[in-house]
This record gives structure tokens, C-alpha cells and sequence, in this order.
């Protein structure tokens, strides 16, 4: 088992996660992501010296030698800066969040769910979406980023985690079962980074890519203080389906597949209620969910406390009503899998409306 180096730690990182602490479990969506950023942090001010990986778009040891500057989080897209000299910089201007307390466990495991649709995200390297984090909201990689960073200059690496991207700190991933072959074959990181601090990242099925300065944009983050709620509002209010509108990036960085369910059923809306038909109070009842629920999905990766969910993955919800489960999205694009309850979140017709009533 490997032992951490003495100074190594930095005051920033709990034994407990640096003996090996495997993170990102469950789709990774903004709070998990939060956490990448967070157990990265640490690295940053350290040179790279020693690469490995089986990335073919991203070459491995072209990070060889260069400095870890600075680390930035946005919605679900993680970005590093490297440098070919060692700097005095500050780590990324994102504030970190409070660290884990002692004692904390890992994180609740939770299966992510396959995308439906016509462009299904792949485990293999792809191209990375363009660095400018104004996206139409879908999470398919678009642009092609370069093989390796420009001489002498510092560049940032974009991680897309994809649906089952994960980052694991100085660990390696174990399976868990066998195959399909049958065969208890170790998953294969796409990028290894050994720093000279004597600790290592482990980067699985993520889609990477150098790219210019990130154009950081914290109004549309969900996690962000700066999250701009009347334009989420506003967003809301357009004639399709809430659902629809919940997984675009756009306007809700960082929110996914489970917070979507979870703040729909909280607030007892239909999936495919249109936006326009929907109330004030109750648009603003689901930015509210919304925000509570991935506000307080971070704080308990950071207490060791797994994420309960009410409808995700489940088959009756808290009032013991079955549940419905069909794959929902914008045609042509992404359907991805949602639950709702008919009788909490009933769909009430425009021309009779209905005061609804919690269970």
C-alpha cells in the first residue's frame, strides 16, 4: 500500500484521502466535480515526473516535466493548467470548499444510467468540447483539441467526465466483477500523473483536451454564488418541456441527470410540463430545489454522507406511489432515463387547471 511522503500533504488533504480515496462513483454531475477539484487542489505548485496512460489523442508524456499551476471548476468540465517553469501562483480562483472531515467514507455508489439517443457518449478518448463553457446544453464533445501544448507556454488540459468518468487519488481502480468475457481485467486509466511530491492521479474514461484560457462563466454554475437566478427564471419560462430546459448546460452548468429528477419531484412538477404554462412561484420553487439539492449533495461528499434520493432509481416514492420511468429528451438529441410520480406530479392540463396538493 502506498504511504504518504512526510510533507507531502500540504495541510489540504486528509490521511484518509491520501491513502487512496476513490471519488466520481456515480455520474459524475457539478458536485462531484466540486470534489475532483477539491482532491486535485493539492497538486498544484508540483512538477510532473512521471506520466503513463492509455490516451491516444492526449499523449501521456507530453505532460512530462511541466508544473502544475492552477486548477479550475465549471459545471461538469475540470480544467489544469500546466507550465514548463515552476511558478509562485496561487492555485485556481475558484474558492475551495470546506475539506472533508475525519472519518469520512467514500462515496455512495450509484450506476449512472446509459444516454439514448443518436450520438451515445463513448468510454474511449473523443474530442473535447469547445473550452467556451456557453454550450446549447447538450454534453457531446464537439471541437478537437491539440495533441500537446504549445512550447514553452502554459496551457490548460479540459477533462469531460462523460457518464462515467472518474479521478482517483493515489489509487488505482480494482475491479469490482468480471467482464463480459468473463475476464477480471483492471480498468485502464487514461492518464496517469506522478508529481514529485511523492503522490499520483489516476484519470479514468474522461475525454481530455489542451485548449486557450477557459472563459469561465459562474452566472449559468449551479453551485456558484454568483448563479444567476432570473435568468434560470427566465430560461424556465420557454415553451418546452422543464426537463428539457433543466439539462442545458446554458443555463444550469453542473446540473445532471439526477438532480434533475430530484428537484422536478421536489417541487411536483411534471417532466414534460411546459416551462411557459408553469406559475412564477412555482419556476421559482424549482430553481430553489434545484440549488438546495445540489448545494447539499457537495456538503455531504465533504462529510462522508451518501446522497439520498427520493424517485432516482427507485420504484415508489416517498408517499408510496409507484413510479413512472421513461427515457425523456429534446427530439434528435439526448433521451435520458426519468423518473417521476403520476400522482405527486401529475400533468395538469392548461385548460383545467388544478391547485396541487403534496402528498
Amino acid at each position: 500500500m502506498w504511504v504518504p511522503c512526510k510533507g507531502w500533504l500540504f495541510g489540504k488533504l486528509s490521511v484518509w484521502e491520501a491513502v487512496g480515496l476513490r471519488t466520481g462513483e456515480e455520474m459524475p454531475e457539478g458536485p462531484s466535480v466540486r470534489k475532483f477539484h477539491h482532491l486535485i487542489s493539492p497538486f498544484v505548485g508540483q512538477q510532473v515526473v512521471k506520466t503513463g496512460g492509455s490516451s491516444k489523442k492526449l499523449y501521456p508524456a507530453t505532460l512530462q516535466s511541466l508544473w502544475l499551476q492552477d486548477t479550475q471548476v465549471h459545471g461538469k468540465k475540470l480544467f489544469l493548467r500546466f507550465d514548463p517553469d515552476e511558478e509562485s501562483g496561487s492555485p485556481g480562483s475558484n474558492p475551495l470548499p470546506e475539506p472533508p472531515q475525519k472519518g469520512a467514507r467514500k462515496e455512495e455508489t450509484v450506476a449512472p444510467e446509459p444516454a439514448l439517443g443518436p450520438s451515445r457518449l463513448k468510454t474511449s478518448d473523443e474530442s473535447c468540447p469547445s473550452v467556451e463553457l456557453d454550450p446549447s446544453g447538450s454534453d457531446v464533445p464537439e471541437g478537437l483539441g491539440t495533441d500537446g501544448p504549445a512550447t514553452g507556454a502554459p496551457q490548460w488540459l479540459q477533462v469531460s467526465f462523460g457518464l462515467f468518468g472518474s479521478v482517483w487519488v493515489n489509487e488505482f481502480s480494482r475491479a469490482t466483477k468480471a467482464n463480459k468475457r468473463g475476464d477480471w481485467r483492471d480498468p485502464v486509466p487514461r492518464l496517469v500523473l506522478h508529481f514529485g511530491g511523492g503522490g499520483f492521479l489516476a484519470f479514468y474514461n474522461c475525454q481530455m483536451c489542451w485548449s486557450p484560457s477557459p472563459v469561465i462563466k459562474p452566472t449559468c454554475d449551479i453551485l456558484s454564488e454568483k448563479f444567476h437566478r432570473g435568468q434560470a427564471l427566465e430560461a424556465l419560462g420557454q415553451a418546452q418541456p422543464v426537463c428539457y430546459t433543466l439539462l442545458n448546460q446554458r443555463y444550469f452548468s453542473g446540473l445532471g441527470n439526477i438532480i434533475k429528477n430530484e428537484a422536478l419531484y421536489r417541487a411536483r412538477i411534471h417532466p414534460l410540463s411546459l416551462g411557459s404554462l408553469l406559475s412564477a412561484s412555482r419556476r421559482e420553487a424549482l430553481v430553489d430545489h434545484v440549488v438546495e439539492f445540489s448545494t447539499g449533495w457537495l456538503q455531504g461528499k465533504f462529510q462522508g454522507k451518501p446522497q439520498h434520493t427520493q424517485i432516482y432509481r427507485k420504484e415508489q416514492c416517498p408517499a408510496g406511489h409507484q413510479l413512472l420511468k421513461e427515457p425523456l429528451g429534446p427530439p434528435g438529441g439526448f433521451q435520458r432515463l426519468t423518473w417521476w410520480c403520476p400522482q405527486c406530479q401529475p400533468q395538469v392540463p392548461p385548460e383545467e387547471p388544478q391547485q396541487l396538493q403534496h402528498p
